[in-house]
């Protein structure tokens, strides 16, 4: 299954936490994993996250403000987002597809202002205050229960296939045969579930399949690799390693 790696983590960061868990079986379709990122305690410096696309969904919840929480979904290329010197987000992250909420809403960054939408997502935030991220699972799953009753989020069989398939994917062409629609159709299945059409969308998950897999197994050359590499992360393979934890 889909397994994108976490957003850039300088290797030189101290008092920085990710966590991240694996959701309950009974949404291991749609949902990728819940996650924490928190300081430990006040840093010197500003911490600055190096995000790199995946096509997936995140709700966000900010633990230092709880009303402040958002939906985001990342595009094409890299964001660089600067946290601050303290900091605590909890998150849910969804397959690419799954959401079927109004994509034109979401942010391509981090969210910092209260949330006015209808989705529970306040109510939860201040029931996750104070709670390991252990015992914040359990609440989070009942999110993702809400989410689901009401349709906001649901299998996306054509974005599954893709996912499922990715080894055999090289092409548009590929992507088509592997769904059983035609080009026009995908073109518009995955513009309304993903926000990318079906060029970006393959570029953004062979990105992610290469930090999983040798890069001559999903790209023609080195050459090829190393251009499409840095125009998504920003960085050559060689660099991105070296500054990041992967």
């Amino acid at each position: 299954m889909y397994d994108p790696i976490k957003d850039g983590i300088d290797r030189d960061a101290q008092l920085v936490v990710f966590n991240e868990a694996k959701p309950p079986a009974n949404f291991a379709s749609f949902v990728h994993s819940y996650w924490e990122l928190k300081t430990e305690s006040a840093l010197k410096e500003d911490f600055v996250l190096h995000a790199i696309p995946d096509a997936c969904v995140n709700v966000l919840l900010n633990q230092q403000d709880t009303s402040v929480a958002g939906i985001t979904a990342l595009r094409t290329t890299y964001t660089v987002l600067n946290l601050g010197k303290e900091f605590h987000y909890v998150g849910i992250q969804f397959f690419p597809g799954t959401w079927r909420g109004d994509l034109t809403k979401t942010s391509d960054g981090y969210v910092g202002t209260p949330y006015l939408g209808e989705l529970p997502l306040v109510h939860t935030s201040e029931k996750l205050a104070g709670k390991s991220f252990t015992n914040m699972q359990p609440l989070l799953s009942a999110l993702v229960t809400h989410l689901f009753e009401h349709n906001i989020v649901a299998v996306n069989p054509v974005t599954q296939k893709l996912l499922n398939n990715l080894e055999n994917l090289r092409t548009v062409t590929d992507m088509a045969s592997v769904t059983n629609l035609s080009p026009r159709q995908l073109q518009r299945n995955l513009k309304n579930s993903t926000g990318f059409s079906p060029h970006d969308f393959l570029k953004v998950v062979r990105l992610q399949q290469s930090f999983k897999q040798h890069y001559l197994d999903i790209y023609t050359d080195q050459a090829h690799f190393i251009s499409s590499f840095r125009k998504i992360t920003g960085y050559t393979p060689a660099k991105y390693y070296k500054k990041y934890n992967v």
